[in-house]
C-alpha cells in the first residue's frame, strides 16, 4: 500500500471516529449550523417560528437596512455578481478604491487595503510582516485568525496572559533590541467582551521597540468617535501601527481591511498571499459596506442606542443574579460553567424563542463555558426584557448554579 493511500485511510478513520456531533444531534442538543430562514434582524425565522436574535454580530442592526440592500442591488446591476479574479490582477474595481480611501480616513490612517474576508486579512498581514529572526507577540485570547496568521509566518510566536501587561512586559524585556516585535491584539475580545488595555500596551511598545496591530473586528461601529474603533476610543490612533477590521459585523456585509501608512500598505499589496491568491471582494459586498459606513457616520444615534441597550441588558442580567464576564461592550458572556448544561440552556432558549450562542470546551476551559449574548442597536427594551426573563427561567430549569442561587442556598442552610 502506498503512503498516500495509507494517509487517506487514516484520515477517513479519524473522521469516522468523530461522533460527538451526531450524539448531540440525536439528543436534540446540537447548537451549531442552525438554519435561519429570514434576514438577520432582531427577530429571525427558524423552523417556521419567530425567534429573538441575540446571537448576531450586527451590532448596529444594518444587515436588513433598505439603503444597504439598495446599494448592493445597484452594484450588481453595474458590476455583476463577482470580479472573476484577485485584486492583484483583474479584480480591482473603482469602488474598491473608493472604499479603501473612505476607510483610511475613517480610522485615521494614510491608506487601507480591502480583502475578501476578515480572516484573510489576518492570515495575509501577520504572516508577511515579520521574518525568521523576528517576534510576534499575542494575547492568549486573540481570535483564531490571528493565531493562524502567526503560524503561517516564519517568526517566533509568544503569548502573554489575557490583558496582563506585566506578563507582556516580561516577554518583551527578554527579546533582542534589534528584532522586529509585532504585538497583535483584539481591540474588543470576541468572547469576553472586554477591551484591550491599549494605553498600557502602547507605553510598553514604545519602551521596548514594538509595533502594534489591533484587530478591531468587534470594535468598529461599537466604540470610538463615530464608531472608529479602539485606537480612536483611547485617542491613540497615531500610536497604533496597523488597524484591522471586518465588514461582517457592524458594517453589514462581508470582507475586511487593514489600514496603516502608505509604505506598509504598498508592501502588503505585493506580499500578502491571501490577497494576491484569493478572489476579490464582490461588488455587492463593497457597495453595501460603503452604504453602511455612510449610515454610521450620518446617524450617530445608532451608536447611542446600542450603548443604551447594552447598559439596560447588563442591568437586568445583574438583577437576575446571573454571573457575567468582565464585558465592556455589547458582547455579554453569561457563565454556566458546564458543557452539557450550556448546550441544554441553548436548546431550551431556542425552543422558547431566543437565539444565543454557546461557548464550550475546547474553545474555553470546561469550567468556564458560557452563553454569549450579543446586543444590537435595533433591539427594543421589551425584546431585551423578554430575553433576560427567558434566560433566567432556562437557568433555573436546567439547574445552573449562579451567585444568586449559591447565596440563597447558603442562607437556607
Amino acid at each position: 500500500m502506498g503512503n498516500k493511500l495509507r494517509e487517506m485511510i487514516i484520515a477517513r478513520e479519524k473522521s469516522a471516529a468523530y461522533k460527538a456531533a451526531e450524539r448531540a444531534k440525536a439528543e436534540g442538543a446540537y447548537p451549531y449550523f442552525r438554519s435561519i430562514e429570514s434576514a438577520q434582524d432582531t427577530e429571525v425565522i427558524i423552523e417556521g417560528k419567530k425567534v429573538l436574535m441575540f446571537g448576531s454580530n450586527a451590532y448596529l442592526g444594518l444587515t436588513n437596512h433598505p439603503k444597504v440592500k439598495e446599494a448592493a442591488t445597484r452594484a450588481i446591476e453595474v458590476y455583476g455578481t463577482g470580479c472573476a479574479g484577485s485584486r492583484f490582477l483583474n479584480g480591482t474595481l473603482d469602488i474598491h478604491l473608493e472604499l479603501e480611501n473612505r476607510l483610511a480616513e475613517y480610522v485615521g490612517k494614510d491608506a487601507a487595503l480591502v480583502f475578501s474576508t476578515g480572516f484573510q486579512v489576518n492570515l495575509g498581514v501577520i504572516s508577511s510582516l515579520t521574518g525568521r529572526n523576528d517576534y510576534i507577540i499575542l494575547d492568549e485570547f486573540n481570535h483564531a485568525s490571528i493565531i493562524d496568521g502567526s503560524r503561517l509566518s516564519f517568526s517566533k510566536v509568544l503569548k502573554y496572559k489575557h490583558n496582563d501587561m506585566k506578563d507582556l512586559e516580561q516577554k518583551l524585556s527578554k527579546l533582542p533590541i534589534d528584532a522586529i516585535k509585532l504585538i497583535v491584539v483584539d481591540g474588543v475580545f470576541s468572547m469576553e467582551g472586554d477591551i484591550v488595555k491599549l494605553p498600557e500596551l502602547v507605553a510598553l511598545a514604545e519602551r521596548y521597540g514594538g509595533s502594534i496591530m489591533v484587530d478591531d473586528a468587534h470594535g468598529l461601529g461599537v466604540i470610538g468617535e463615530q464608531g472608529a474603533g479602539t485606537a480612536s476610543h483611547f485617542g491613540l490612533t497615531d500610536q497604533v501601527d496597523l488597524i484591522m477590521g471586518t465588514f461582517s459585523k457592524s458594517f453589514a456585509s462581508l470582507g475586511g481591511f487593514i489600514a496603516s501608512d502608505h509604505d506598509t500598505i504598498q508592501y502588503l499589496k505585493t506580499h500578502a498571499r491571501s490577497l494576491i491568491f484569493s478572489a476579490s471582494m464582490s461588488p455587492a459586498s463593497v457597495a453595501s459596506t460603503i452604504a453602511a459606513l455612510d449610515i454610521i457616520q450620518s446617524e450617530p444615534e445608532r451608536l447611542e442606542q446600542l450603548w443604551d441597550n447594552t447598559r439596560y441588558a447588563i442591568k437586568l442580567l445583574q438583577e437576575e443574579g446571573l454571573e457575567l464576564g468582565p464585558t465592556e461592550s455589547p458582547i455579554i458572556p453569561i457563565y454556566i460553567r458546564d458543557n452539557d448544561k450550556t448546550f441544554q440552556v441553548t436548546r431550551v432558549l431556542q425552543d422558547n424563542g431566543v437565539f444565543v450562542n454557546p461557548v464550550v470546551a475546547p474553545a474555553v476551559p470546561a469550567d468556564s463555558t458560557l452563553i454569549r449574548l450579543s446586543i444590537m442597536a435595533t433591539h427594543t427594551f421589551s425584546q431585551i426584557e423578554e430575553a433576560v426573563t427567558k434566560i433566567s427561567h432556562a437557568f433555573k430549569l436546567i439547574g445552573v448554579d449562579t451567585p444568586k442561587t449559591a447565596y440563597e442556598a447558603s442562607r437556607a442552610s
